[in-house]
């Protein structure tokens, strides 16, 4: 019988990269996108990011300004809603659906709903949820 070989299996410490301005400077545009796919007003989509309305639509309209850390986390985690509900959906257009759809897991109130307590834990709770679903967890 052969010798199995013993596997290292303690973990290890992990930091991540820092999002660079223009890794952010893309998400935020790709946000904007999903944004106009999800039908959210600016208002909602301020929210999400936790800008001021004005600030937000002078940033839609090109003149983006400095993302700080809270948001590049925040908009961290909207692409990481998308990217679930991409793997999870095999139509995006059920994806970009669902997230205005009554859900039990959230007590009957949708994903925008849940996120637009506006809250980077609120973000967090609906991507840790998709990532459960899809069993990415």
């Amino acid at each position: 019988m052969a010798a199995l070989m013993p596997i290292d299996t303690a973990p290890r410490d992990f930091s991540p990269a820092p999002i660079t301005d223009d890794e952010a400077a893309a998400m935020f545009r790709a946000a904007l996108n999903l944004f106009r796919l999800w039908n959210l007003t600016d208002e909602q989509a301020a929210t999400l990011l936790d800008l001021p309305v004005r600030t937000y639509r002078r940033w839609k309209a090109g003149v983006l300004g400095r993302i700080d850390r809270d948001g590049k986390a925040r908009l961290s985690n909207l692409i990481g809603i998308h990217k679930a509900l991409r793997l999870i959906f095999r139509e995006p257009q059920r994806g970009y659906t669902w997230i205005q759809a009554q859900n039990a897991a959230f007590g009957e109130r949708s994903a925008l709903d849940v996120m637009l307590g506006g809250e980077l834990t609120d973000l967090m709770r609906v991507r840790r949820y998709l990532d459960a679903e899809r069993g990415g967890w």
